[in-house]
């Protein structure tokens, strides 16, 4: 697949989806469209739910969704011992091992698909369920490369159903209250933000094993592969949980968390695309694994409502210097952030609650005016988005939103290979400066993935 897409194979790869699209006009264009009302059920039935990924984080957005009452009529996993919180929800529901299987049999029998697979197996999944006009629901990271988020970026301006990425935080009322407070100006104009993370919690800067173990007779491991290259299978390496450490199927620790922690930045700073991406500190980086450490730094310009900023993103042990504003005593979380400010100094918990730093200034804030809607919660903005009972563009970490981000997120994988700072063209999805970091851009697809 290539790196970018042509207005032309645009066009076609929406038709090939069965995606309605707009006049060839308005392609490109920043176009204002009014939300969409689209009713996924018959009145007085219950959304049906369709899940892929039913182990480890599958299982808790299953019981998340169960508590929601909507239906399943059938749900996937490659490994047959992952059914437990879908059959202990509904036991009548249909189990598949292949997703594209349970979508040719039966994708007449649900409204909407909830993907929480490993992080390589995120897009085409998505775009299956996009191209049978189904709502969809993906965790995080949206996608594996930047090529797919930018597939999916586009996708999404002209999708009449609600999409929604896992990001779980976008829906409390820490970001908001940190999105007025920004937009109050109580820091001033923001220049440096810093985020950081207790990840990796798995193994990254390591080699692959030798040898290979007998696959579970539970585990269909050609199916788990996907669309990554073949391996053998190691007890223990990969599956269930150690997968993120790897290049060809997560994304490592900045693929993990930042979706989560740089979403209060994104979403009040609205930054666009950074005009360069550079890694400052990499701690044993190795050909197939991420490393066990580094630092990671975003140049984005200015624009008419506000300065040029930098963002910093630490994980693997490495924080950011201490606020002289913090007070004595008190000590960063694992995880958070530190917006500065030409005015002050915020800084954010793990937990996403945000407070002025030092305390004492931090009294003299007044609770920001409210200028965003509340969540009933993230899981059920979904629900009511999927079902109709809201607009398509009430999940506010819809795919318009998350893709773009994602995008970004992930160009610090792309600069942690390349081993420099690239300087990026957004609009061109182009690196200009290391013209061989942009086959790091995409990966290929086997025959049987090829859903564009």
């Amino acid at each position: 697949m290539g790196r970018s897409t042509s207005r032309r194979d645009f066009l076609r790869t929406m038709a090939a989806a069965g995606i309605a699209t707009a006049s060839a006009s308005l392609i490109g264009c920043n176009t204002q469209r009014r939300p969409v009302v689209v009713s996924a059920r018959g009145p007085g039935k219950k959304l049906r739910l369709a899940f892929i990924g039913t182990g480890g984080m599958g299982a808790a957005v299953i019981n998340e969704f169960a508590g929601l009452d909507v239906a399943c009529p059938c749900y996937c996993d490659v490994d047959t011992r992952q059914y437990k919180a879908a059959t202990g929800h509904w036991a009548g529901a249909k189990a598949f091992q292949d997703y594209r299987q349970m979508f040719d049999q039966m994708h007449r029998e649900f409204d909407a698909v909830v993907i929480c697979t490993p992080d390589h197996t995120h897009f085409p999944a998505t775009v299956l369920a996009m191209q049978h006009n189904k709502s969809v629901y993906t965790q995080k990271p949206l996608t594996h490369t930047v090529w797919e988020a930018r597939q999916l970026t586009r996708m999404a301006k002209h999708f009449k159903y609600a999409t929604q990425m896992g990001n779980q935080g976008h829906a409390c009322e820490g970001w908001r209250v940190l999105y007025e407070w920004l937009h109050e100006g109580v820091i001033g104009d923001v220049t440096e933000v810093h985020t950081w993370s207790d990840r990796p919690i798995w193994p990254q800067g390591i080699d692959r094993p030798a040898g290979s173990d007998p696959v579970p007779h539970e585990l269909d491991w050609n199916l788990w592969l996907g669309d990554a290259p073949a391996r053998p299978y190691k007890e223990g390496v990969y599956h269930t949980f150690k997968w993120r450490g790897w290049d060809d199927f997560g994304c490592g620790a900045v693929g993990d968390m930042a979706c989560h922690f740089l979403d209060g930045m994104f979403w009040s700073m609205e930054p666009g695309y950074p005009t360069s991406v550079e890694p400052v500190l990499v701690e044993d980086l190795r050909p197939e694994t991420f490393p066990k450490a580094s630092i990671i730094k975003w140049t984005y310009p200015k624009t008419d409502q506000r300065p040029g900023f930098v963002s910093y993103w630490y994980d693997g042990g490495k924080k950011p210097p201490r606020p002289p504003e913090l007070e004595a005593g008190r000590e960063l979380a694992e995880g958070g952030n530190i917006f500065v400010g030409t005015k002050g100094t915020i800084l954010v918990a793990n937990d996403y609650s945000p407070r002025i730093i030092p305390e004492s200034k931090q009294q003299q804030i007044h609770k920001p005016k409210r200028i965003l809607e509340r969540s009933p919660g993230h899981y059920k903005e979904f629900v009511l988005a999927a079902s109709g009972e809201k607009p398509i563009d009430f999940c506010k970490s819809n795919f318009n939103y998350a893709a773009p981000m994602t995008e970004t997120v992930l160009l610090g994988n792309v600069a942690l290979r390349a081993g420099q700072r690239i300087d990026w063209d957004g609009p061109r999805l182009k690196v200009t400066n290391v013209p061989e970091a942009n086959r790091l851009l995409t990966k290929s697809y086997p025959k049987g993935f090829q859903f564009l």
